[in-house]
């Protein structure tokens, strides 16, 4: 009798484990967020290949060319869908803003709990598209790209930590997570190669240098 109590305690034990076990997996930070997927590392190398190299030109810049957090399902804009998407637990008012919810942010590992700590970062920046390309495109273009929730070009990170990256490429940044490197730039030649944008020697040989460790 003895040792089918003792039998039973340790069922009992082992059932609690693996229910703590299986509450981290649930709870735990989700290492990729719910960024669209990018395509894999071999795909990303060969769409690498084929991207145009050339040297960038800012000239006539302006943010307000890329029109952006337009309109996307009832009260919610871009900023709060991705919002919505990216974190865990998310309430929204009636005016679509988010009051609570946990989000992670995948480039520096930290968690926040107030939505204003975010910024929804463009992966491949704004500025950025306008120097390999976008100034030939139309306004509805601009706008289709700064809005973009198709491609992995839009995701909640710390706010700080986006203006750290400002309109540099991976040749000037990369997030500090080493372990999204590689998520990093496969999602960055997607979307370049996706919209028809060039890449510089440098920014060409970073992406190449972190795909190959991929």
């Amino acid at each position: 009798m003895a040792k089918i109590y003792a039998r039973r305690r340790l069922s009992l034990v082992a059932a609690f484990a693996g229910l703590i076990a299986m509450a981290g997996l649930f709870n735990g930070p989700t290492a990729s967020a719910a960024l669209p997927t990018p395509v894999s590392a071999a795909t990303a190398r060969t769409y690498l290949a084929s991207l145009t190299v050339a040297t960038e030109d800012r000239t006539g810049y302006s943010r307000d060319l890329f029109p952006h957090w337009i309109t996307i399902s009832g009260t919610c804009n871009t900023r709060e869908t991705v919002l919505k998407r990216d974190g865990t637990n998310v309430v929204t008012s009636s005016a679509c803003a988010a009051t609570s919810g946990s989000w992670y942010s995948v480039y520096d590992g930290a968690t926040w709990t107030a939505a204003s700590d975010l910024d929804i970062d463009h992966l491949v920046p704004l500025a950025e598209a306008w120097d390999s390309g976008a100034d030939s495109w139309t306004t509805a273009r601009r706008q289709s790209f700064a809005n973009d929730l198709t491609r992995p070009q839009l995701i909640a990170v710390t706010d700080n930590v986006n203006q750290s990256k400002s309109d540099q490429d991976p040749a000037e940044w990369m997030p500090s997570r080493t372990a999204y490197a590689c998520t990093y730039v496969r999602a960055w030649v997607q979307v370049k190669y996706y919209y028809g944008l060039s890449v510089d020697t440098a920014e060409k040989s970073k992406l190449s240098s972190v795909l190959s460790g991929c």
